[in-house]
């Protein structure tokens, strides 16, 4: 089977690939991938794999600020992976990964991710990082923390040696990051 690999900001991506992109995640998390989660993932670069039945993996990585020891640090965030069904346990999940970490590496002073306990093993294969530290936001109500992403957020090992687990990283606000 032959694939193609694709990346494109998504201010150039055809509305019907954002579709097939949007689809690809409902069907990968049975319906659980939420607006807020769609929203999460637009606005930076899209990772587009396809292959002979259609869009076959997607990933994303936006940009975040992510404060640490003081200093606010551009960070490269991983959004939206998901392999079709079909096409799974193939590499796909990998690529685009690789092609993620290819845009971090190269613009980005950190590369973090939230991962669920299924998708956690394709991270830690490649090198990323559990962060073990607290994790919070900045709020419009001020800093509050998120202890459900704490033991499920991780960094591109890059950085990750710079880092103190002893001090929070604290991200920036986006809506739905607090219930």
């Amino acid at each position: 089977m032959t694939t193609r690999v694709r990346l494109v900001h998504t201010a150039d991506a055809d509305p019907a690939e954002l579709g097939a992109a949007r689809a690809l995640l409902d069907a990968a998390f049975d319906g659980g991938f939420s607006a807020e989660d769609w929203d999460h993932g637009l606005g930076g670069l899209h990772v587009l794999v396809h292959d002979d039945a259609g869009l076959a993996a997607h990933g994303s990585v936006v940009q975040r600020r992510v404060r640490h020891r003081g200093r606010w640090l551009r960070t490269g965030y991983v959004e939206a992976v998901a392999v079709r069904p079909d096409a799974r346990r193939g590499g796909l999940g990998g690529r685009v990964m690789a092609e993620l970490e290819r845009v971090i590496e190269r613009a980005y002073d950190l590369g973090a991710l939230s991962a669920s306990p299924a998708g956690a093993p394709l991270y830690t294969a490649r090198g990323w990082q559990r962060w073990n530290g607290q994790v919070h936001a900045l709020s419009p109500g001020g800093i509050v923390r998120l202890p459900q992403e704490e033991g499920a957020m991780y960094v591109r090992p890059a950085l990750a040696g710079a880092l103190d687990p002893a001090r929070e990283l604290v991200l920036d606000w986006r809506d739905g990051d607090v219930a």
